[in-house]
């Protein structure tokens, strides 16, 4: 399962809490799934198949500090356990352009990536950390929910969507289990830099299961 983490509603779609969104959405387009609301899982979701692996693409419908309710409700339904979920996020230990995949561990005080493993009562799921910077280090006089509830600048965004782009060419080889390979070639790539001020407003944000084996 890939979950996208994000607000639902258009005065959220561009912000950079929105990251995980963006990924789904553009994973969703390349390979034709659409996602439907599904209130039984308070979100919206798509069942696909990539060869032989089925897989289910997630975006909660809650605010994004309580994911947690929709992530656990699907894997409980559809029998997907924690080490077969990747969470996408926006990370602000990672400046904008840079993105890594991670197994576990702490949740650097993301309050969704808190309430997935607080309800899920396991840290051991993966995550996708995408980077969108820290006002501080890009320049900025802003506390950070203030940050992440407002769009990245041009040149940040443009950051942004190749980490993006670069997660999304990996994500098969994470439904096939090749976790080291997809690791390999996400953390390889280089980051596109940015400036850390001055630049202008940003576009448009992108974006307009189980099967027994040990995949997303």
């Amino acid at each position: 399962m890939i979950v996208g983490l994000g607000n639902v509603g258009a005065e959220y779609a561009r912000t950079r809490h929105n990251t995980g969104f963006w990924l789904v959405d553009r994973f969703a387009s390349r390979i034709g799934a659409v996602l439907r609301p599904e209130r039984k899982f308070s979100g919206d979701l798509a069942r696909v198949s990539i060869g032989p692996h089925d897989l289910i693409l997630l975006k909660p419908s809650t605010l994004v500090n309580r994911s947690g309710q929709s992530v656990v409700a699907t894997a409980l339904f559809y029998r997907i356990l924690p080490d077969q979920i990747l969470v996408a996020h926006d990370e602000l230990d990672l400046p904008p352009g840079q993105a890594k995949l991670k197994l576990g561990g702490g949740t650097a005080g993301h309050n969704g990536l808190k309430d997935v493993k607080a309800r899920l009562t396991h840290a051991g799921f993966w995550r996708a950390r995408i980077g969108i910077g820290h006002p501080r280090t890009l320049g900025l006089e802003q506390d950070v929910a203030d940050f992440v509830l407002h769009p990245p600048r041009r040149e940040e965004q443009t950051a942004i969507e190749d980490a993006i782009g670069r997660v999304d060419s990996v994500l098969e080889l994470m439904v096939q289990g090749q976790f080291e390979v997809a690791m390999m070639r996400l953390h390889s790539a280089g980051p596109r830099t940015t400036a850390p001020a001055g630049a202008s407003a940003a576009p448009s944000a992108p974006g307009a299961a189980a099967d027994g084996s040990r995949k997303p």
